[in-house]
C-alpha cells in the first residue's frame, strides 16, 4: 500500500482563497454538503492491473456547517467499502452503504455529533470496480508501445465518485494529496504537483505523491499510470506521452506557453505552478480535459502542423474560467465552457490574427451549437443556456449548448458593452471570484452593478436574460450579424461555386493556401445546405477529384467529409469513417459518425454491428452514450 505522505491534511497550508458559499444540496449529488464540507482530502491507492482494481483509502477532513451533525453522506458508484474509521481516534465507525438515483450513498455515522464550527476527519478503506465509470483500464494492445497496461480517469461531470468516496458536487472545492503505488516500470500522474516518488523494490512498485494546493471540485481531480516519457516544451510546461508519441507531442505543442501568457495578459496570473500536457492513447472521450497541472488531451490533435493545438488554448482558458472560477451545479455548465469558449477566442485572436480570426471561429462555433439544437430539438430542456437537470445525468445533458450559446451571449454583452469595458469586466470577475463557486443569477447581478454606474448602463435595457438563460433552442438574438466574415468569405464564396454552379471554375488550388479550418469550414457550409442544393455522389467525386479529401489524415477534415460523404450516399468514405471510428474513441466524432452511420439506410447494420464488437475500446462514458444514440442496451 502506498505510503502516507509526512503531511497529514491538517497540517497543509491552502493559501488565500475564499470561504465557499454554503450550498444546501445538489441535485446530481446525495451528499450532505449543507452539514459538511469536505476541506482536504488525501487518497492512498494502489493499483492492481490484473484485476483492474485500484485499492486503498480515502480521508476527509470536514468543516462543520450546522449544529448536532451526526452523519456524513458520501456519494459513491461500484466501490466496496470494507471499513470506515474516525481519522483522530482510529477507531471504526458505522456505516451503511445504499443505492441512489446516479450511484451509490455512504453514510457514515459519526462516533459522536459534532457541531458548526467544528471539525471531524473519516477514512474510508474501499476498493474500485473494473467497471468504474470513471477509469479506463487500457491492455497493452490499444497503447501506442504495445507493451505495457494503462490506466486514465475521465470524472467530469460526476464520475469521480466511481474512485472515490466523496462529496461528487462542483459545490465543494478542496485541495489534495495523492499517493499512487504502481508496478514498475510504470509512471504515476496526477491533476496535481509532484512532491516526491520512490522505488520499492521489495515488492517490484514504485510509488508517486503528489500534492494540489489550490481548492477544486472533484471532477478535476484525475490520475493516469502508463509508460510515460516527459519533453519539456517551456519553462512551466512539459508534454507527457508513451515514448512512441512523445516527441510528437512536444512538436504539436510547442505553442504552449504563448498561449498561456497571451491569457495571463487578458485576465490574472496562472495561479496552478505547472501547466503539463497529457498526450493519451487513442479511446479518450474528449477533445481535452482541463485537469489542473496537468491537461488531457487526444491524439486526434497530432495533424504534424500544429493546426488544431487550438484545443490547448481552450483547455489553458479553464485555467481560470471552471478551475479557478468553478459553476456551483452542473445546471450553470455554460459558466465554465461558454467563459472558456470566450477567452479561447480572445487568445486565438491575440496570437492568430485579430478580431477577423476570433469571429471566424465563432461562425465555426454556431455550425456546432446548430447541430446540437437540432439533435436535441429545438424545444428541448437541454438547448437551455441554463437546463433544468431534476435527476438527469449531467452526460445526457452534454452538448455544445453551454460553450456555444454561453460564447453567443457573452460575445452579444461585449456588443453592448465594448470590447475593452468587456474585457475589464471579464478580469474583474475572474478575480473577485477565484476560488469560489459561482450561480447564473450571480452572474447576472454582477454584471448589472458594475456597469450600473458607468456610460454603459442604459445598454443593460437591451438584454433580455430570460430568454437568454431559459428560453430553449437557438438563442434570442443572432450574433452572426456581428461577426466579420473575412476570414471565412473564401469558404463562402467556394460553397456557393459548387452549390451553385456546380464546380464550375474550380480549381486544385482552391484550398492550397487554406488552414485547417478554413476546409473544415467550407465542408460544414457544404453541410448546412438543403434540398436540391445539398452535395450528392457526383458532386463529391468531383470534389473529391480536385482536393483529394479522401487521402486527408487530419481528424478535424475526415469528419467533416465523411460526414458528408455518409449524407449523400458516397460508398467511397463507408470504410474509411468505420476505420476511423476505430482509430479514437473522441465523442465529438464518434458520437455524430455512428448517429450518421444508423440513419442511412445503407450503413445502419455496419454501424450497429461495429459498434457491438468494439465498444469496449471506448471509453465507458462514449460507449454508455453512443448505446444511447444507436437505442442498444450493452446489459
Amino acid at each position: 500500500m502506498a505510503d502516507t505522505p509526512t503531511q497529514k491534511p491538517s497540517e497543509l497550508s491552502m493559501g488565500s482563497f475564499p470561504v465557499l458559499p454554503r450550498v444546501e444540496s445538489d441535485p446530481c449529488s446525495v451528499a450532505n454538503i449543507g452539514q459538511v464540507r469536505s476541506s482536504h482530502l488525501f487518497v492512498s491507492l494502489q493499483a492492481d492491473f490484473e484485476k483492474k482494481v485500484l485499492t486503498g483509502y480515502v480521508e476527509h477532513l470536514f468543516d462543520v456547517l450546522e449544529d448536532n451533525v451526526a452523519i456524513v453522506t458520501l456519494d459513491m458508484r461500484d466501490l466496496e467499502v470494507t471499513a470506515v474509521l474516525d481519522q483522530l481516534s482510529g477507531s471504526p465507525l458505522d456505516f451503511v452503504v445504499e443505492k441512489a438515483p446516479l450511484g451509490q450513498s455512504l453514510q457514515v455515522y459519526l462516533a459522536q455529533p459534532v457541531s458548526a464550527g467544528e471539525g471531524c476527519s473519516v477514512r474510508v478503506h474501499y476498493s474500485t470496480s473494473p467497471q468504474a465509470s470513471g477509469i479506463q483500464w487500457l491492455p497493452p494492445s490499444q497503447t501506442d508501445g504495445g507493451k505495457h497496461p494503462y490506466l486514465f480517469t475521465q470524472f467530469q461531470a460526476i464520475h469521480a465518485r466511481s474512485m472515490i468516496p466523496c462529496q461528487d458536487t462542483p459545490a465543494v472545492k478542496c485541495g489534495y494529496v495523492g499517493s499512487i503505488t504502481v508496478p514498475q516500470p510504470l509512471t504515476a500522474l496526477m491533476s496535481a504537483l509532484a512532491v516526491s516518488n520512490k522505488p520499492n523494490e521489495a515488492d517490484g512498485t514504485h510509488t508517486f505523491t503528489f500534492e494540489q494546493r489550490v481548492p477544486i471540485p472533484s471532477y478535476l481531480i484525475a490520475l493516469v499510470i502508463g509508460n510515460l516519457e516527459k519533453r519539456e516544451i517551456g519553462p512551466r510546461s512539459a508534454v507527457w506521452s508513451e515514448p512512441e508519441t512523445v516527441g510528437k507531442g512536444a512538436y504539436e505543442f510547442a505553442e504552449t506557453e504563448d498561449y498561456i501568457s497571451t491569457a495571463e495578459s487578458l485576465l490574472i496570473p496562472y495561479e496552478w505552478g505547472r501547466y503539463d500536457i497529457l498526450l493519451l492513447p487513442g479511446s479518450f472521450p474528449y477533445g481535452g480535459m482541463e485537469n489542473p497541472c496537468l491537461t488531457f488531451v487526444t491524439p486526434t490533435l497530432l495533424a504534424g502542423d500544429r493546426s488544431l493545438s487550438s484545443v490547448v488554448a481552450h483547455e489553458i482558458a479553464h485555467s481560470w474560467c471552471g478551475n479557478l472560477v468553478t459553476n456551483r451545479s452542473w445546471e450553470h455548465f455554460w459558466l465554465n465552457e461558454g467563459f472558456t469558449v470566450f477567452v479561447e477566442r480572445k487568445i486565438l485572436g491575440s496570437m492568430f490574427g485579430g478580431e477577423p480570426m476570433r469571429h471566424f471561429h465563432a461562425l465555426i462555433g454556431w455550425k456546432h451549437l446548430k447541430d446540437s439544437v437540432d439533435q436535441f430539438g429545438a424545444d428541448h430542456e437541454f438547448t437551455k443556456l441554463v437546463p433544468s437537470l431534476g435527476g438527469s445525468d449531467p452526460d445526457d445533458a452534454f452538448s455544445s449548448v453551454p460553450y456555444e450559446k454561453g460564447f453567443e451571449f457573452l460575445f452579444f454583452l461585449e456588443s453592448l458593452v465594448g470590447i475593452k469595458s468587456f474585457e475589464e469586466f471579464l478580469c474583474s470577475w475572474i478575480a473577485r471570484n477565484r476560488g469560489s463557486t459561482i450561480t447564473t443569477d450571480e452572474f447576472r447581478a454582477y454584471f448589472e452593478s458594475y456597469f450600473a454606474t458607468t456610460e454603459k448602463a442604459s445598454e443593460l435595457s437591451k438584454i433580455d436574460w430570460d430568454a437568454w438563460f431559459h428560453k430553449p433552442g437557438m438563442p434570442p438574438v443572432d450574433v452572426r450579424a456581428l461577426f466579420d466574415k473575412t476570414i471565412a468569405q473564401a469558404g463562402l464564396d467556394l460553397t456557393e461555386k459548387w452549390s451553385q454552379h456546380k464546380g464550375e471554375g474550380c480549381t486544385a488550388d482552391d484550398l492550397k493556401d487554406w488552414s485547417t479550418f478554413q476546409v473544415v469550414f467550407f465542408l460544414d457550409q457544404l453541410l448546412l445546405l438543403e434540398g436540391d442544393a445539398r452535395p450528392d455522389v457526383a458532386l463529391l467525386n468531383k470534389i473529391n477529384s480536385l482536393y483529394h479529401l479522401n487521402d486527408s489524415t487530419n481528424s478535424e477534415i475526415r469528419f467533416c467529409w465523411y460526414m458528408l460523404g455518409i449524407q449523400a450516399g458516397y460508398e467511397k468514405v463507408y470504410d474509411a469513417a468505420k476505420a476511423f471510428l476505430l482509430e479514437q474513441g473522441r465523442m465529438k466524432f464518434v458520437r455524430p459518425l455512428y448517429r450518421a452511420l444508423h440513419k442511412n439506410p445503407a450503413t445502419k447494420e455496419m454501424a450497429i454491428a461495429t459498434f457491438k464488437a468494439e465498444h469496449t475500446r471506448y471509453h465507458n462514458i462514449c460507449s454508455k452514450m453512443v448505446a444511447t444514440d444507436l437505442g442498444i442496451s450493452l446489459a
